[in-house]
């Protein structure tokens, strides 16, 4: 009997009518066949908050100024922010990352400093990052994933946090799959139906002026240093064969680029939840997913994933604790 097949007939023979768990017996499955043991453990669960700045703000295009940004940080790093909340309730490590905020963070502060440059540049005008600064964040990223992989975390999940982002995940989304900038792009931290047109305009004249082909291409010219590293630490992460729960916009426009660069992605990710921002549901039936929860959520920093690792560590309880039909001496014969 092979693995899968293995794997399977535990779950099938838990003390449940058959298939009866739902979603939580694919989760067990894919977790299982991931660590490639029929009694898999989810160990040290790390979210990652990317933080960084955008230059295509200065168009108008969020109803948040940039100073935002660095306030939310400063957020997150006293422990105030909903993302606090939930990583500490659910038991997910959380790191924050300055991968190229508009501000300079004290040193003594619980931040991991690994900024490209102070923001973007404005891609309305000129391409959002250097070569330089794409490869940068590259490594960057590499690193610290290997860093959180190496103190014994096999599963691992990102947020973000910058003003501007859903501006430059909603071209990614568009670059990536054909679907309209219309879709795409939506309110994003609370946009009125007037300032949603005028986002619209801004990106497709940015679209107009930049052309794109690859992968790189794409992030280089449109995106942000936090979505570069996101999407960097999704590959790497899969390298790594850690579990990777995906979050909700943001950090699935990364996922959809990485998809690109390897299709297998999909095979290491927990799609959190559907997002409330325009263009979420349709990037997840592009990839052909279903996330396990909707709650209506738009925050971003995470929150969808840290709110749905309980589940993710429930569907790997069950498989490790439940009892079986034989050790339960329970019959498993159905009455004809």
């Amino acid at each position: 009997m092979n693995l899968n097949k293995a794997i399977q007939h535990k779950i099938n023979n838990k003390t449940k009518p058959l298939g009866s768990l739902g979603k939580l017996e694919e989760i067990a499955l894919k977790v299982a066949l991931l660590q490639n043991t029929l009694s898999p453990k989810i160990n040290v669960p790390t979210l990652v908050v990317f933080a960084a700045d955008h230059g295509i703000v200065a168009e108008g295009v969020s109803p948040y100024p940039q100073e935002v940004t660095w306030q939310m940080v400063m957020n997150f790093i006293s422990g105030g922010a909903a993302i606090n909340v939930f990583t500490k309730q659910n038991g997910f490590n959380i790191q924050i990352v300055d991968a190229g905020v508009n501000y300079t963070f004290e040193e003594n502060l619980a931040i991991k400093n690994l900024k490209i440059a102070y923001g973007t540049r404005n891609f309305l005008h000129e391409p959002a990052m250097l070569t330089d600064e794409l490869f940068s964040a590259f490594n960057k990223a590499d690193t610290l994933v290997n860093e959180i992989f190496s103190s014994g975390s096999n599963c691992i999940a990102f947020g973000e946090m910058g003003i501007g982002n859903t501006s430059a995940a909603a071209i990614i989304m568009n670059k990536i799959t054909g679907i309209a900038i219309e879709e795409c792009a939506g309110k994003g931290t609370g946009l009125s139906n007037e300032g949603l047109v005028h986002k619209i305009m801004i990106l497709k004249k940015a679209m107009l002026k930049h052309q794109t082909k690859s992968v790189e291409s794409i992030l280089q010219t449109f995106g942000g240093f936090e979505i570069a590293m996101i999407y960097q630490s999704i590959l790497k992460a899969a390298e790594n064969k850690m579990l990777i729960i995906i979050d909700g916009f943001i950090v699935t426009a990364a996922l959809l680029a990485a998809h690109v660069t390897n299709p297998s992605i999909i095979n290491f990710c927990v799609f959190a939840h559907q997002s409330d921002e325009n263009g979420h549901k349709a990037m997840l039936k592009f990839l052909n997913v279903e996330p396990l929860l909707n709650l209506q959520m738009r925050l971003g920093e995470g929150t969808g994933a840290a709110l749905a690792l309980p589940l993710v560590q429930a569907a790997v309880n069950f498989l490790n604790d439940m009892a079986s039909f034989e050790s339960a001496e329970v019959s498993d014969k159905l009455i004809n």
